[in-house]
């Protein structure tokens, strides 16, 4: 059974920074295209970051470029978002997403990142 943990979400100040894992059981991570989506009340869910397969390329969403850093660790089979400059705007549940196809699409449960003064 394949299963996505997040972690790392926590209550931070603007300005502060946060580090999101999410790590993959019963997968290799590697082998797939895994994305970090937030979805905050009343907004559509956004894409904020991607990473392909081995040596893959990373994507960021331009309301996050500059600020945040997707990357991956092969050998503890998880992939990390580097938030930093946060700001109350980037308040929101974060998922971590992978596309495993042909052997399925899995989505981790959320992590809260709420950014307040």
């Amino acid at each position: 059974q394949v299963q996505l943990v997040e972690s790392g979400g926590g209550l931070v100040k603007p300005g502060g920074s946060l580090t999101l894992a999410c790590t993959a059981y019963g997968f290799t991570l590697s082998a797939g295209l895994v994305k970090w989506y937030r979805q905050a009340p009343g907004k559509e869910r956004e894409l904020v970051a991607s990473v392909t397969s081995i040596g893959g390329t990373t994507t960021h969403a331009d309301s996050v470029k500059g600020r945040f850093t997707i990357s991956r660790d092969n050998a503890k089979n998880t992939v990390y978002l580097q938030m930093d400059s946060l700001k109350a705007e980037d308040t929101a549940v974060y998922l971590c997403y992978v596309d495993g196809r042909p052997w399925g699409i899995y989505w981790g449960k959320g992590t809260q990142v709420t950014v307040s003064p």
